[in-house]
């Protein structure tokens, strides 16, 4: 299970001086008495995740596999992907596209015309299903891409086959997609109304795209059922209170800028999906820790100078991970050009695992506070553990704060300009202001 390291924080900051404030914090997110509770279902999730959701997402990989389908493009944006491309990302062979294995890609996460081209053309290769995942069906970049991909369906299968290969996640009861759902006869899974879209990887939304790629649903679950028994608990064994209570001690001690790290590439996208969490659920009312993330030791080749010797704003946070999957020795050089016989009969873990060491030895002397979540491996237990725990965190770090983890107000200015240039009905007056801007 997950082990939370703060041996290099406390001597920067007294997290015991905020741990009371924490646990009250924890209390009123599992009391549901804090602003945003109608949206605290995901708390719920691990123990409460029906059998029938589960054996029905598998049902639909079945038939599609029968059908011989080798490709499930997935169409959302923000939390309605970011859950699933993380997971797969962690779970999968680096290279499996190119070792021609099953895949599940993604659509409607931007608005990039070349890229959804490009897609085309991989779909055009393949044998192709579809899972469009949005609560409303309206959002605007999984929405355009949906309209493409229905289109090239149709075109391809034939309205009748398309439709069994076309799976909607959206809303029980309303919205456009729930409509377009009912009337073309889609199979739908349901986004639970009291789950946001950032906290939503262990409903469907997240479910159905990793059973699509053939990975353990149940073992993802069963790790954050475990997690989640643990961050109920209001003692030092609750990592998540002990996380929340760490970053904001290190937040009120004037390190604004939190910096999540790995060691192992295929947790890149990890790192993407807590941004959204931690900045969607934090950065209001001029407040919250600003995320960020690196890949190391890549980025100590772009990154490291800056947080060795930078602007003394910044804490780290390491995602550590025991033991890789693949063993590899590195050989010996008769000639030892590189002088690295030294290294000889060693695992390739062995360098990483000292490059870790080292760099937190000399960020932490550079005066960048650290702290070290150590998971044993990467599969779908721990991720499960690791999602909920992140969560869990993420509630009691925000009420810590004095904010509303649920909503995320500012998203929709962006939102508001794009419909006023692009001349959506409704939006005459803001397009003629908006004009008078550029």
């Amino acid at each position: 299970m997950l082990k939370v390291d703060l041996s290099a924080v406390q001597s920067v900051v007294s997290v015991d001086a905020l741990w009371n404030d924490a646990v009250k914090a924890l209390e009123v997110l599992d009391q549901r008495t804090g602003a945003g509770n109608d949206f605290l279902g995901w708390l719920d999730l691990p123990e409460q995740t029906p059998e029938d959701l589960l054996a029905a997402c598998e049902e639909v990989v079945r038939a599609w596999k029968e059908a011989g389908v080798n490709l499930v493009v997935a169409v959302g944006i923000g939390g309605s992907y970011l859950g699933a491309k993380a997971t797969l990302e962690a779970l999968s062979h680096t290279f499996s596209a190119q070792l021609g294995g099953p895949q599940v890609v993604f659509a409607g996460q931007n608005l990039s015309e070349d890229y959804h081209s490009e897609l085309l053309d991989l779909m055009q290769q393949r044998e192709v299903a579809v899972v469009v995942i949005s609560k409303s069906g309206t959002t605007t970049e999984p929405a355009v891409a949906f309209r493409i991909l229905k289109e090239w369906m149709e075109k391809r299968y034939g309205q009748a086959v398309a439709r069994q290969r076309i799976v909607a996640v959206t809303d029980a009861a309303r919205g456009a997609l729930k409509g377009l759902a009912d009337q073309e006869g889609y199979r739908t899974f349901v986004i639970p109304d009291d789950v946001g879209g950032r906290f939503s990887v262990l409903t469907p939304v997240g479910l159905l795209p990793i059973a699509a790629a053939g990975f353990d649903i149940r073992a993802l679950l069963q790790g954050a059922r475990d997690m989640a028994a643990l961050c109920r608990k209001s003692t030092s064994e609750n990592p998540a209170l002990l996380y929340a209570a760490a970053r904001n001690a290190l937040y009120r001690a004037g390190k604004k800028i939190e910096i999540l790290v790995n060691f192992v590439p295929k947790l890149q996208y990890i790192g993407e999906w807590w941004k959204q969490l931690y900045g969607e659920s934090e950065g209001k009312q001029g407040l919250g820790i600003f995320p960020a993330s690196v890949n190391f030791t890549t980025d100590l080749h772009s990154m490291g100078q800056y947080i060795q010797d930078g602007e003394r704003t910044i804490f780290e946070t390491v995602l550590s991970v025991v033991e890789p999957k693949r063993s590899l020795e590195i050989p010996i050089d008769p000639q030892n050009t590189d002088g690295l016989n030294f290294l000889a009969g060693r695992r390739m873990e062995a360098c990483n695992r000292m490059a870790e060491l080292g760099t937190r030895l000399a960020h932490i002397d550079g005066g960048v506070p650290n702290i070290r979540l150590e998971i044993p491996r990467i599969d779908e237990y721990h991720l499960g553990a690791l999602y909920f725990f992140f969560e869990k965190a993420c509630g009691i770090s925000a009420y810590l704060l004095g904010v509303n983890p649920f909503d995320q107000p500012g998203v929709e200015d962006y939102k508001k300009n794009m419909f006023a240039l692009l001349g959506k009905p409704g939006y005459e007056a803001q397009t003629e202001a908006i004009k008078k801007r550029i």
